[in-house]
């Protein structure tokens, strides 16, 4: 049996309605995907500017500091076996 016209433009009409709200629902995951994203960038910057402050803090002398030398200081302090018991909580069994 064959559709009608007015059955075939129905069933587009139809299938037209769906594809919005298909194209709507991918829309809203896409914002979501972003707001997520931007919460965690956001979550990251917060935590380096923290970081970075509290060594500022406790080091007021790495303000000054240019680039190169700075993360060479950190890398030679974290390399110390006190440093890396510390970071892996180690140190006198301590879980930190």
């Amino acid at each position: 049996m064959e559709k009608t016209r007015e059955q075939l433009l129905a069933e587009q009409e139809k299938d037209i309605i769906r594809l919005e709200q298909y194209q709507h629902r991918l829309e809203r995951l896409e914002n979501r995907a972003k707001y997520l994203s931007k919460a965690e960038r956001t979550a990251r910057t917060h935590r380096l500017i923290t970081r970075g402050a509290a060594v500022e803090s406790i080091v007021p002398e790495v303000k000054t500091m240019a680039e190169v030398p700075f993360y060479s200081l950190m890398e030679q302090i974290l390399s110390l076996p006190e440093a890396q018991a510390v970071i892996h909580g180690t140190l006198h069994g301590e879980d930190l």
